[in-house]
């Protein structure tokens, strides 16, 4: 008689699917993420809604009567509930209306999106030139450890580490555009609608102050992993067999150094994001921070409510970027158990 529990016992005993470090990782994270953006569009409209005034007074300012604020509050809909504004707000989201500006009467998509695109150029310049010089100058001063060389640089990154982001600025103004040298323009104004790379000479100065304050924190970090690296076994490996220094530093150590330095890329990323407003407001670049200076100043709630949660969302995929870069970088890490 025929066994008819074999393929059930066979099914049994099939082995579970390995877990996946790399996939496992970004499902918990995008998981979190989506949740954190919810928390911060609740955070944000609570904010909003318990600024004092409102946006109707914002608006009509010094003409604003009894009767013109009610009219206006209920053009608004700031006579709703709280809870049916913010369900109105986010499923606009959802379906791509972000709503119109409060103060100019545009859409926030019309208002916004350029300035999104150069606030983006000049976040992604200086993070993939800071990245480039930062770990370029880590490898030169652990390669030559302990010499001039690598005393400069160090006393250096620390320099800079204290000066904030306005003070390297007022001082590449006063180099580069104003006393010493004319070589760029002060200040990086140009119409809307007109890209920032048509013009290169408006980003230079711009780009230049966010590059010197990051460069110290990679340059730092990758000196440190890189000097661990060169201590390893497997380096002193490499060297005994006859490798040239540069195929050890590049092939052998960098490899293994670079996994705790994309952190602090990661992190650099994250500044840029808040450190751009500064440096838009010093040289009157018309980006996303200079439009967030201004919503605040106006109570324009649906400027302010978008631009922020575009921050938020920045910082959820660089955060998930950066953890899926440095797994994938540490082979132990990013290969399934069994």
């Amino acid at each position: 008689m025929a066994d008819v529990t074999a393929p059930a016992k066979a099914a049994d005993a099939a082995p579970a699917p390995k877990p996946h470090p790399l996939r496992d990782t970004l499902i918990r994270r995008l998981g979190f993420g989506v949740l954190t953006l919810w928390l911060v569009s609740v955070l944000v409209f609570a904010a909003t809604q318990v600024l004092p005034g409102n946006a109707a007074s914002a608006v009509l300012q010094n003409t604003a009567t009894p009767a013109r604020l009610h009219a206006l509050e209920v053009q608004m809909h700031l006579n709703r509930p709280a809870v049916a504004q913010y369900w109105t707000w986010l499923s606009g989201l959802f379906h791509g209306d972000l709503g119109t500006s409060l103060a100019s009467g545009a859409s926030v998509t019309s208002l916004v999106g350029g300035r999104v695109v150069n606030s983006a150029v000049l976040v992604l310049l200086a993070g993939v030139i800071g990245t480039v010089i930062g770990v370029a100058l880590g490898v030169l001063a652990a390669a030559r450890r302990d010499s001039w060389l690598d005393h400069g640089l160090s006393v250096g990154a620390l320099a800079v580490t204290a000066l904030p982001e306005f003070v390297v600025a007022m001082v590449l103004v006063v180099f580069f555009a104003a006393l010493v040298w004319h070589l760029f323009p002060a200040v990086s104004v140009f119409p809307p609608g007109v890209a920032p790379w048509s013009t290169p000479s408006l980003l230079v100065l711009p780009v230049a102050t966010l590059v010197i304050v990051i460069v110290p924190y990679t340059f730092r970090m990758m000196r440190a992993a890189m000097i661990d690296a060169l201590e390893s076994d497997y380096v002193e490996m490499a060297r005994l067999k006859g490798l040239s220094k540069v195929r050890v530093l590049v092939v052998h150590a960098l490899p293994n150094a670079i996994a705790p330095t994309i952190q602090v890329i990661g992190l650099n990323f994250l500044y840029l994001a808040g450190g751009v407003v500064v440096v838009e407001y010093v040289f009157n670049y018309p980006g996303l921070g200079q439009e967030l200076v201004s919503a605040v100043s106006d109570r324009d709630i649906p400027v302010i409510q978008f631009i922020v949660l575009l921050l938020a969302a920045f910082y959820v995929l660089v955060n998930i970027a950066t953890d899926m870069v440095s797994l994938a970088a540490s082979p132990r890490r990013r290969l399934p158990r069994s």
